[in-house]
């Protein structure tokens, strides 16, 4: 019972050692974890449906012609049954037309406030041709393809020298922010390194300098633990951000992303399968967002050995408030290690 968690469970402050980001953790703010469904869960069309091309939109297969220009597809060929397409964004939030990112003068009347031309690049990985299928929906294999299409993207845009930061991000139901319901994901190559990942990237220097050991590597706490496969762990992580939050390790320190090989890729596309399963059976398909968290491009050899990178999916369970706004900590109302029993408990999907 919901009482009996709160007798039992005290608020708690935890440090996120790798994003350097408290969280609070406030069980009388919660019903039991296992309780937990999204009250809006995502709509897709079932994969049994029989038309899996749907009028109008522009993802699905023989409609290539409503889309932005096309950058690659798998496979590389002009074979018309491609399986995935990587194009350019229709309505980008950066311009890759534009020559130099510092083309921009500054202006005198913002007291020396930093300004950049919006260079960079805003793509879509479209995972498949059918409008019925979800990235869950696919074998290990077929997402194998999605994350190496990731990978291969990433090399391209690193090959721009003004290029920092490359973000790999996919948004699944409309309340997390998907304005199609076509199973997509987005690459977003920017000039700047973000502040959430220079701040990361100084936790992880931190704890290493600390310690001598990388944090991510540690992340090895066995109530935490959702599954397991030959090349990587599932966690949930000490200090969560969100109730029911799953990150996807190396189990290998690796510092970069693309440096990901199709051996991996597979590994990495099952285990993620799994998780996806495991949360919507759980949670009744919720909305969620899933974020590849790696180095930035220009990293010296001194930082690789504290800087690792992991997959970080987010149920849309909850509301970020004022609180979260104005002081960058999050109210979590499930703690880590229930939500990982939880999970883990979850039988796995045929």
């Amino acid at each position: 019972m919901a009482s009996e968690q709160k007798q039992g469970r005290r608020p708690e402050l935890r440090k996120d050692w790798v994003t350097n980001r408290w969280v609070v953790f406030s069980p009388a703010r919660a019903k039991r974890p296992s309780d937990f469904k999204s009250k809006s869960p995502a709509s897709t069309t079932s994969a049994t449906t029989a038309d899996q091309i749907q009028d109008g939109c522009p993802f699905c297969l023989g409609h290539e012609h409503l889309c932005a220009p096309e950058i690659f597809r798998v496979p590389t060929s002009s074979d018309p049954d491609w399986k995935i397409r990587v194009i350019q964004n229709l309505y980008p939030a950066l311009d890759r037309t534009l020559n130099d990112p510092s083309a921009v003068a500054p202006n005198p009347n913002l007291n020396g406030v930093e300004v950049l031309g919006g260079f960079g690049f805003h793509d879509v990985v479209i995972e498949t041709p059918f409008h019925s299928l979800q990235l869950s929906d696919l074998s290990s294999q077929e997402i194998s393809q999605v994350l190496l299409a990731y990978k291969n993207r990433i090399l391209q845009l690193a090959a721009h020298s003004s290029i920092h930061y490359v973000q790999v991000f996919k948004n699944h139901g409309a309340s997390a922010g998907a304005s199609l319901s076509h199973s997509h994901s987005q690459i977003i190559g920017l000039p700047v390194v973000p502040p959430n990942v220079s701040a990361r990237v100084d936790s992880m220097k931190q704890f290493f300098n600390e310690t001598g050991k990388c944090s991510v590597c540690e992340i090895q706490a066995k109530e935490l633990l959702i599954d397991e496969s030959t090349h990587f762990i599932s966690v949930v992580p000490f200090a969560a951000t969100f109730p029911f939050e799953i990150w996807i390790i190396p189990r290998d320190h690796s510092s970069h992303f693309h440096q990901l090989d199709e051996a991996k890729a597979v590994d990495l596309g099952g285990l993620l399968k799994l998780m996806l399963r495991k949360m919507a059976l759980q949670l009744n398909n919720p909305p969620f967002n899933f974020m590849i968290h790696t180095s930035p491009l220009r990293v010296t050899d001194p930082q690789l050995p504290y800087i690792h990178w992991f997959l970080q999916i987010i149920p849309q369970l909850t509301i970020v408030a004022g609180f979260e706004m104005a002081t960058g900590c999050y109210i979590n109302p499930v703690f880590p290690e229930d939500a990982a029993k939880v999970l883990r408990e979850v039988p796995n999907p045929e």
